[in-house]
């Protein structure tokens, strides 16, 4: 399952070879994240096609943040040219795919954000 995930995103992210380590880890702790996040008697397998693509989706939005940074935006070389995504750009393309993981999940995994307040008994 694990190179299935990994071949997903790497889909998704275009990564280089230079990037393969990191986005080998960052998978793994991926699935690891969802692994803990299935409802109790739900296997990684009961929805291998729900959960690699979560896994995938998150590792990328992971690698995404990790891309930011204030290199070199675009450049041009004859009628060539070539622009880079903006930082803000990437962070809205990470949360999407966070999001899209999320709702992938959702009919197998328990609900992180979910809290009872001031509850009267």
């Amino acid at each position: 399952m694990q190179e299935r995930i990994f071949a997903l995103a790497s889909a998704v992210t275009g990564a280089g070879e230079g990037e393969r380590p990191l986005l080998e880890m960052l998978c793994e702790a991926a699935a690891g994240f969802w692994t803990k996040r299935l409802r109790d008697g739900v296997s990684a397998e009961d929805c291998a096609a729900a959960f690699c693509c979560a896994a995938a989706f998150t590792a990328a939005a992971d690698l995404l943040t990790g891309r930011q940074g204030d290199g070199v935006r675009g450049f041009t070389a004859g009628e060539l040219s070539i622009q880079i995504r903006s930082g803000a750009d990437t962070a809205v393309m990470a949360e999407g795919l966070r999001q899209t993981a999320e709702r992938i999940m959702a009919p197998y995994g328990v609900e992180r954000d979910f809290a009872f307040l001031g509850v009267r008994g």
